[in-house]
């Protein structure tokens, strides 16, 4: 039984503008409490609608320890289901992607149609109403080519983010990407503390000397660039292709369109271009990047040849996985129009020097020693939004639950 009132005397702890209570990044209790009041109630992007290529197609994902699958039925509509057989219980498809006309449970063949409904369940009784055993499903919105999930039957407001996204993400035309890569990194810290390093780039200049040579790392604020000749000269450019840039967010998303260093059309190791097939072709194919994350667990870049997402799921108290994902265009062949080690190299070495940060990272916090500390408001202010968000959500849950 969760002790509701001890999280609540927790989040009463935190001092304004700092970390979180050491107990809140460290112990079991707290991971089990973050899952249900945070993961199982927050909108998460599952993946794009791209990796589901024709009817028949699924993928399988855990949130955490929850098996959730994804499939396009028939009718070519992208349905979202716990991934648990209404028998007894058994997965159906283990993460991955994979193609069927069919779902059917390795256990005892209980077998349903893509749209989740059963179709077969051999020597059940008479009064057995096929129409009562359905895979339960999970709330899904499909905007602009990419899938977003949610685990609770009350999710929060979608539509502003929605509806932001498909004006940023639109001129992309995600929906003809293909899935060129992956990658999945296990991190040995608490996912709250591998949140707060992909949320901020002040350990960016030392941190990730690859990433700095394209990816301009002395932001202030949320991507603020204001008076800046070259920021300026770029945002007249995007006006005039018609791509918004400005920085929008709302309680749980942020997005934006900034340029990259000088000379730099994509996020790279030297700054160009990765794959000659582009998604976007104005400005001579520099068009900065677009970057959107979702608290609690994605960040995103799509430049005008590839895109790369990477979302955090967390395991346990004490380990995160880190998927990675790399998209191009449908028609870019790999070996002629991009190298997949290229592609993800960058991405790849950044991911790894973050994970070792937040590793010492969380060798630190279970310290005896540790004392929550104070976020810079200028070199910090995600990090510090995404602590306040997360006290947010969790004191609502927990008003909720304790009544």
């Amino acid at each position: 039984m969760m002790d509701i009132a001890r999280f609540s005397a927790l989040l009463g702890q935190r001092q304004a503008g700092h970390t979180l209570p050491q107990d809140l990044y460290i112990s079991d209790d707290s991971f089990a409490f973050d899952m249900n009041a945070i993961y199982r109630h927050s909108w998460l992007m599952a993946g794009m609608a791209c990796e589901l290529p024709k009817p028949g197609s699924y993928m399988a994902l855990n949130i955490g320890k929850w098996p959730v699958i994804i499939t396009r039925d028939a009718n070519d509509e992208i349905h979202a289901f716990h991934n648990s057989c209404r028998h007894r219980g058994s997965i159906l498809c283990q993460p991955g992607h994979g193609s069927a006309p069919k779902l059917v449970c390795p256990y005892h063949r209980w077998t349903y149609n893509l749209d989740g409904s059963l179709f077969a369940a051999t020597r059940m009784p008479a009064d057995f109403e096929k129409g009562d055993h359905g895979l339960k499903p999970v709330q899904v919105r499909t905007v602009a080519g990419a899938i977003f999930i949610c685990l609770s039957d009350d999710p929060p407001a979608f539509d502003e983010f929605g509806d932001r996204f498909a004006e940023y993400a639109a001129p992309l035309n995600f929906k003809d990407m293909k899935l060129a890569g992956t990658d999945l990194m296990v991190e040995q810290a608490n996912w709250k503390l591998v949140m707060d390093n992909a949320r901020e780039c002040y350990h960016c200049a030392t941190g990730h000397p690859d990433l700095a040579k394209s990816f301009p790392v002395v932001f202030s604020g949320f991507f603020d660039a204001e008076g800046d000749r070259r920021a300026t000269e770029y945002a007249a450019a995007m006006d005039a292709l018609g791509l918004p840039h400005q920085a929008v967010q709302g309680d749980w998303w942020q997005m934006s369109r900034f340029a990259l260093n000088e000379g730099a059309s994509t996020i790279s190791m030297d700054g160009q271009h990765l794959v000659k097939k582009l998604l976007v072709e104005g400005n001579g194919g520099s068009v900065g990047s677009f970057r959107w994350a979702l608290d609690p667990h994605l960040f995103a870049h799509a430049t005008s040849d590839h895109v790369f997402t990477c979302s955090f799921l967390p395991v346990s108290a004490t380990e995160t996985h880190a998927h990675s994902r790399w998209y191009v265009h449908k028609d870019a062949v790999e070996g002629v129009d991009y190298n997949v080690d290229e592609l993800k190299e960058v991405w790849l070495k950044t991911n790894l020097q973050d994970r070792d940060l937040a590793e010492n990272n969380h060798r630190g916090v279970v310290s005896p020693g540790y004392t929550p500390g104070p976020y810079s408001p200028d070199a910090e202010t995600l990090a510090l939004q995404f602590a306040d968000w997360y006290c947010s959500k969790a004191q609502a849950y927990i008003d909720t639950h304790a009544r």
